[in-house]
């Protein structure tokens, strides 16, 4: 199963010529334009070799065989595809009966078109369930790529970040909301992109950041308006999520959303339905929706800032992207990255990476992460004369930013202690063994690097270390 819930064939099985023609319009008109009418059982079998099926109809009185027995047959055959019967009896007794031979719920003549939709609605959902447990199973355990060129811009040797990727790909072709949050520079919108490069998708990414609109901006830029809507709206404008049509609507900040806002975008993720600025009548969205944050969302919706029910609505495919600090295997290949692309922009032969440099930027905790460390590799390349990177603007960026001038509110904004302790307190001597023994392993054994780290000269480090030994 490759395509997507809304643009997968639904089926619909039923000797009345005027039921399929009913069915067939409220899909169509409700944005889902793939379907395929049969009059006889016989049919189905052959739709469901031919087309990338997502759900069937079916009636259980067909002239040319038992309906029963086709449902038994079609869900033995085809387990991940869910059946709705279709009857014109509504009891009790038939509805269990329905289920006990396998189908996934039924409809009663005549069909209600608003329970009718939810049904199809429901039944699809549950065949992307069973396609994404699938994907999950075999893509994630064997933790391969089966489409690298979608990650390619992600520069990453972590595990876990290659982890994120394989589970990322899995659930790219499904129609589920897909929540990526972490700190402010960890690369939220190129996974974002992604997540759409691997989704098969034929429409754009459409990508906008929330926050900052009230409820009117953000119904507007969505949703868009009619002419006359409001003074001013001299035409109608299409909002974004019609723009995005067959694509993806990247929504980044969503932790900032207002109350009114975030109502509307739980219709939106729960219905696919949106109504612009001045319509009486709500339209269909085929956007796949991924939302970014840097926010805790569990902990705005602990506290009432952020609604209980879109939180859960948004958690089902939900990744948490580790900070540079916790990653920094990545800082010689992002900083090899970074200088290729510094080179080219500047118009430079790429230089070498000197020594010391990789040593000193393990020693930083990089509160702006990727983001931070492009910033610094750029205006290196900037202040660069003799072809040669120059490691002082480096030295000079974590001074600035080194304990003693802003540590403590790093250290908050952080949320790590500067120190921790055993159960057996040091001594002032052998926490300043310790700390020395720390310094060195961050620097790499570069002396130079680990004495400016602790905060005293060349000398003075040598000097503690023959006491030491």
């Amino acid at each position: 199963m490759n395509a997507t819930p809304d643009l997968q064939t639904i089926v619909i099985v039923d000797d009345e010529e005027h039921v399929l023609a009913i069915c067939d319009a409220i899909l169509r008109m409700a944005g889902y334009p793939n379907v395929v009418t049969c009059q006889e059982g016989g049919r189905v079998w052959q739709a469901l070799q031919t087309h990338d099926v997502g759900l069937v109809l079916l009636d259980l009185n067909l002239p040319d065989c038992d309906g029963r027995e086709l449902l038994a047959d079609v869900t033995g055959e085809y387990p991940h595809i869910p059946v709705v019967v279709i009857t014109g009896d509504g009891s009790a007794q038939c509805a269990v009966e329905c289920m006990k031979s396998g189908a996934f719920d039924y409809v009663v003549k005549p069909l209600e078109q608003a329970q009718f939709l939810t049904v199809v609605r429901h039944g699809l959902a549950f065949a992307a369930l069973q396609h994404e447990h699938e994907a999950l199973r075999e893509g994630i355990l064997k933790r391969k790529l089966n489409q690298p060129e979608a990650f390619a811009s992600m520069v990453s040797v972590n595990s876990e970040m290659l982890a994120l990727f394989s589970y990322l790909e899995a659930v790219a072709r499904t129609s589920q909301p897909v929540l990526i949050t972490g700190e402010t520079g960890v690369g939220k919108e190129l996974l974002a992109k992604a997540v759409h490069d691997a989704s098969g998708r034929q429409g754009p990414l459409v990508a906008v950041n929330v926050s900052g609109l009230d409820d009117n901006l953000f119904s507007d830029t969505l949703f868009g308006h009619g002419k006359g809507a409001y003074t001013g709206a001299v035409a109608k404008r299409p909002g974004l999520v019609e723009h995005a049509h067959d694509g993806t609507l990247f929504l980044d900040e969503i932790g900032d959303l207002a109350p009114g806002s975030q109502i509307k975008l739980l219709r939106l993720l729960q219905d696919g339905e949106y109504l612009p600025l001045g319509a009486d009548v709500p339209k269909h969205s085929t956007a796949r929706i991924v939302l970014a944050t840097h926010q805790d969302l569990r902990a705005l919706q602990e506290t009432g800032q952020f609604r209980r029910d879109l939180y859960y609505r948004l958690i089902s495919h939900h990744i948490e992207v580790p900070p540079l600090r916790e990653r920094k295997d990545e800082i010689p290949l992002l900083a090899a990255h970074f200088l290729e692309e510094a080179a080219e922009q500047f118009g430079v032969p790429k230089p070498t990476i000197p020594p010391a440099l990789i040593p000193l930027l393990f020693s930083y905790a990089f509160p702006g992460n990727i983001r931070e460390l492009r910033a610094m590799v750029f205006d290196a390349m900037a202040r660069m004369h003799s072809g040669r990177l120059p490691v002082a603007p480096f030295r000079a960026h974590l001074k600035r930013h080194a304990p003693g001038t802003n540590g403590q509110a790093r250290s908050h904004a952080l949320g790590e202690r500067m120190l921790t302790f055993g159960a057996v307190f040091p001594t002032m001597n052998e926490a300043k063994g310790l700390l020395i023994e720390e310094a060195l392993r961050r620097s790499g054994g570069n002396k130079s690097l680990a004495a400016e780290m602790l905060g005293m000269s060349r000398q003075a480090l040598n000097l503690r270390e023959r006491r030491r030994s």
